[in-house]
């Protein structure tokens, strides 16, 4: 089966994945994040893949805000044209373009809200009913699902950032904050899968989000899930995953909370003072097409009525009336 009909495969089912294939498909994805090319993801003191990437500059860069269980708009973007003739997914397989994901694929947010407000009423009854979690988790665990196999059979090329709700363990510590937003969403992503999955899954999913990357640098750009809370200079960020600071300061960095000029020091000190060079974060959904912060260089594209993405070529600047696609 190509990696295409494996995703229309995922997107097509109407049951929450099995948990098997899935814990099988786990391992194997935290094994290519554990050792991927040291000059792309330098080692960190542990020996594994660091948080920083270093994304090819030579190929076009297609960026997705977060995604928060939209398999529907995963799958429209590997499918799309973006480049040329090709399919984002057939130029994947070409090493023609490369794919960064800039984290959340849990939780429907305030599109599933009346699902969420359902599914608490299961989740106090201990999912003795569980019909409305079962679709919160089968789009959650199907999206995460099309990521792992882009990652495993598109290692070099298909990266996806931590975000705030890459935390399937609802931890408070280590970086990350226990998640609640429109009932207790943290809680109850982590009871159903110890309900439905055990505790063997639960733990390997959490490993598999403790060796997501935090930050990535490409030709005329840099990317984290949130706004840097500071300048993090290499030797932090190749570290970041076993820095509480590090991992909060990319992922849950509120709008306005960012140290005066961080996102410009870390522009300068990565990319240089190269005109026109721009940061890219999603975290806090945007009104529109996207939102300009730090003085213009912070690009914030995360809206999730609407299907933006970005498509970065490596040799001209960032335009925002150009590079940010809707993918219908």
């Amino acid at each position: 089966m190509t990696v295409r009909e494996k995703l229309e495969d995922i997107a097509s089912r109407q049951d929450i994945p099995g948990r098997e294939a899935y814990l099988v498909l786990l391992e194997r994805t935290i094994t290519v994040l554990e050792h991927e090319n040291r000059t792309m993801r330098p080692s960190d003191s542990t020996g594994l893949s660091g948080a920083l990437v270093y994304l090819n500059r030579d190929i076009p860069t297609v960026i997705l805000p977060d995604l928060h269980g939209r398999g529907g708009f995963f799958l429209r973007v590997m499918n799309a044209r973006v480049t040329g003739d090709a399919t984002v997914i057939d130029s994947l397989q070409a090493g023609e373009i490369q794919v960064l994901c800039l984290g959340d694929g849990f939780h429907s947010e305030r599109r599933g809200l009346g699902r969420w407000l359902r599914a608490f009423d299961e989740f106090a009854q201990s999912y003795a009913e569980h019909e409305s979690m079962d679709e919160e988790m089968r789009e959650s665990l199907s999206l995460m699902e099309m990521v792992m196999e882009c990652k495993c059979a598109f290692p070099a090329n298909f990266h996806f950032l931590k975000g705030n709700h890459e935390n399937v363990l609802n931890e408070e510590g280590n970086g990350n904050h226990a998640f609640r937003k429109f009932t207790h969403e943290g809680e109850m992503v982590r009871e159903y899968i110890k309900k439905f999955y055990g505790d063997e899954f639960l733990d390997t999913y959490a490993i598999f989000e403790k060796r997501l990357p935090l930050f990535a640098a490409g030709n005329l750009f840099l990317a984290s899930h949130a706004e840097p809370g500071t300048f993090y200079p290499e030797e932090e960020l190749i570290e970041g995953r076993n820095l509480p600071e590090v991992v909060l300061g990319l992922t849950w960095t509120n709008n306005g909370d960012s140290a005066e000029g961080s996102v410009r020091m870390m522009l300068e000190h990565y990319l240089g003072k190269v005109e026109g060079a721009v940061y890219f974060g999603g975290h806090r959904p945007v009104p529109g097409r996207f939102l300009l912060r730090a003085d213009k260089k912070y690009v914030q594209i995360h809206n999730p009525d609407r299907g933006n993405i970005v498509v970065m070529m490596p040799d001209r600047p960032f335009d925002p009336e150009q590079d940010i696609r809707e993918i219908e």
